[in-house]
This record gives C-alpha cells, sequence and structure tokens, in this order.
C-alpha cells in the first residue's frame, strides 16, 4: 500500500478528516481516563526543526510518549540538512530508522521534496504555506464545543499567511464558509483562494467579515521570518485588531481561536483573549490528541 503523507488536509478524504477528528476526541477521553497508551509501542517519530515551537514539539513528543513510542528531536544542528546535504538523502536515510517524520521548516517545496523520497509517512509541522496540524486542533475543538461545523461561517481576520491557507483548505475539506478581512497586499495566495470556489470572500472590512460568524480566527501580524516587516505590518493590520467590537459584530453565540502565540493588544484584545468566548487554551492542548489520532492514521490504517 502505497505511503500516505500529511502535507496538507486536502491529503486526507473529508471523510477521513471526520474520522480522525473524533479518534482525537475519543484519545482525549481515554487520556484522562489513565486508558491511553501502547498504541505506538518500539514506534519512532523523527521530528525536524528547522523553525523553532512550544506547541509542535511539545505535543509531538508527548504524543508519543502516550501512546507508547519515542520521539527525537532534530534541529539544524543535529542534522546534516544545516551543512548542506541534499534533502533528498536525508529523506531517504532518515526514513530507513524511524516509522514517521515531522518536519518545521521554512519552504513548503522543501517539505514536498522530503515527502517524495521518504519511505515513511511525512508529516507537515508548519511550512510558510500552511499549517494543516494546528487545523486539525482547530476543528476538534470547534466539534467539542459547538458540534459539526458544517455549514457555519468562519471569519478570518488578519494576514493571509499559512494559517489563513489552511483555513481554506478546512473551508472545503469540512463545508463550511470562510470570510477572509485582510489589507490590501496581504492576500491569501490566489490560486488556494480560487480552488475553494464560492466557499471564501475576501473583504476589507473585519466588522462585515464577523457579521453573524460562528467562529472568529486570527494569527500574529508577522510570523518567524518577517520581523524585519514588524513595523509596516503594525501599522497596515491596526484596523484588524480582533476586538470585542468585532466580537460584537458576530454570532452571540460565536468563538475566537487563536493559534498561539498571541501579541494581547496588536492582532487580539487581552479582553477578547482571555474572554468567556475564547478557546485558545483547549485549541492549545487538542493540538496534542490531534496530533495523535494522525499519527495512529498514517501508520496503523
Amino acid at each position: 500500500m502505497p505511503v500516505r503523507h500529511f502535507l496538507t488536509l486536502l491529503d486526507l478524504t473529508a471523510a477521513e478528516l471526520d474520522g480522525l477528528i473524533a479518534r482525537a476526541i475519543e484519545l482525549k477521553g481515554r487520556l484522562r481516563q489513565g486508558r491511553d497508551g501502547g498504541l505506538m509501542r518500539n514506534r519512532t517519530l523523527g521530528m525536524v526543526f528547522e523553525k523553532s515551537s512550544t506547541r509542535t514539539r511539545v505535543s509531538f513528543e508527548a504524543g508519543m510518549a502516550q501512546l507508547g513510542g519515542h520521539a527525537l528531536f532534530l534541529s539544524p544542528r543535529d542534522t546534516q540538512l544545516g551543512r548542506g546535504e541534499p534533502i533528498e538523502d536525508t529523506a531517504r536515510v532518515l526514513s530507513r530508522m524511524v516509522d514517521l517524520v515531522m518536519i518545521r521548516t521554512f519552504e513548503h517545496e522543501k517539505l514536498e521534496r522530503f515527502a517524495a523520497f521518504s519511505t515513511v509517512p511525512v508529516i507537515n509541522g508548519l511550512t510558510d504555506r500552511f499549517h494543516p496540524c494546528q487545523l486539525l486542533a482547530d476543528m476538534q475543538t470547534y466539534v467539542e464545543h459547538r458540534g459539526a461545523i458544517r455549514g457555519a461561517t468562519v471569519a478570518w481576520i488578519g494576514d493571509g499567511n499559512n494559517m489563513c491557507h489552511s483555513y481554506i483548505n478546512a473551508a472545503r475539506q469540512f463545508d463550511f464558509r470562510l470570510r477572509i478581512a485582510c489589507p490590501e497586499g496581504y492576500d491569501p495566495e490566489p490560486d488556494i483562494v480560487a480552488a475553494a470556489g464560492d466557499r471564501v470572500e475576501i473583504l476589507r472590512d473585519p466588522l462585515a467579515a464577523a457579521e453573524g460568524a460562528q467562529l472568529v480566527v486570527t494569527d500574529v501580524w508577522a510570523s518567524m521570518g518577517q520581523e524585519e516587516e514588524q513595523r509596516l505590518r503594525a501599522e497596515a493590520f491596526a484596523p484588524y485588531q480582533v476586538n470585542t467590537r468585532v466580537m460584537a459584530a458576530a454570532d452571540p453565540e460565536a468563538l475566537f481561536m487563536h493559534c498561539l502565540p498571541a501579541h494581547r493588544g496588536e492582532e487580539v484584545s487581552a479582553e477578547v483573549l482571555e474572554g468567556p468566548q475564547s478557546v485558545v487554551w483547549d485549541e492549545a492542548e487538542n493540538r496534542l490528541h490531534a496530533q495523535k489520532a494522525l499519527m495512529e492514521f498514517l501508520l496503523l490504517q
């Protein structure tokens, strides 16, 4: 059977994604009941980090431990990737020694090249273009609080970045309507938007995007690697802060999500982040459970 990778949400069918979310919720319950463990005994996850992260490393490493397996952390200093070895060579060698590979890097094309030469499943822990693991956690969180997201309206307010791209793919796979509010010059990539058809709409007014929405989502204004653009981005995105005025335009039962880390007073006000509609801490925890379900799916299907 051909090896399955998880580079974007489009690598799984809608039915598979729904099943994965249900399994993540089940695994979360099993852990709290003390019944988790053993499914990944003698299995090893290789974690390649070219971009640092708190949540990605801890969730994958803890997840493998809870499933009875082991995770190896590899920074650029720990691999030949940082010394110029071809990606194809590293993929062929590493995939002969571990059962799964998670990569968190900059260029999405680098991840695709690695996966093309890997004989084990490769998971996208984040690239500059997509962040699909975060969307698994976000969808799990919505299901836990509100049920199926199918048919809902989601407002993305902020940069047309990798998280925005993954929300566009999620709109396709989970069948919801996505309104994107971003300043001119910061739109998501046109080909990703076009592929989603009428499920996605780009607006300039954050209040219009949030109107009646069941979920409001944002992200930092300057992602890792964009620090030199911080001042320009702060000026461009100032009208796009998610605050109480924006949340008041949404559905009264709307949830607020942010993939974290968050900058209070920039992309989100402290009142919203710490408020009753915020589910960011559940969302962060669910990275652990969704990724456990994903690793199980890729290895044990």
